[in-house]
């Protein structure tokens, strides 16, 4: 069984930075895809940010130039580095880790609250 745990949310004030990370049970170089997903107040869940097996990576528009993933398989953790947050970045942030399409494991999730 894959476990994924997320750490690093917190409370900041608009602007600051946050780093996430999600350490998983074994090594991750055996997911296609790991992503962060987050789901704010009211909101549908929504991606984040992915990052391949190669190293490639992919952002939501509301993110680019602000947030960064990546991922270290030698400690089986993938990270995701958030600068100048805004109130809106406010949400509960998940890992997630794609093992084959349609076979998928998600994390507890970790919250991020961001003052104004």
């Amino acid at each position: 069984q894959v476990q994924l745990v997320e750490s690093g949310g917190g409370l900041v004030q608009a602007g600051g930075s946050l780093g996430l990370s999600c350490a998983a049970s074994g090594s991750i170089f055996r997911f296609n895809v790991m992503s962060w997903y987050r789901q704010g107040p009211g909101k549908e869940r929504e991606l984040v940010a992915t990052i391949t097996n190669g190293g490639s990576t992919n952002y939501a528009d509301s993110v680019k130039g602000r947030f960064t993933i990546s991922r270290n398989n030698v400690k089986n953790t993938v990270y995701l580095q958030m600068n100048s947050l805004k109130p809106e970045d406010t949400a509960l942030y998940y890992c997630n880790a794609e093992l084959l399409p349609g076979r998928e494991y998600w994390g507890q999730g970790t919250q991020v609250t961001v003052s104004s």
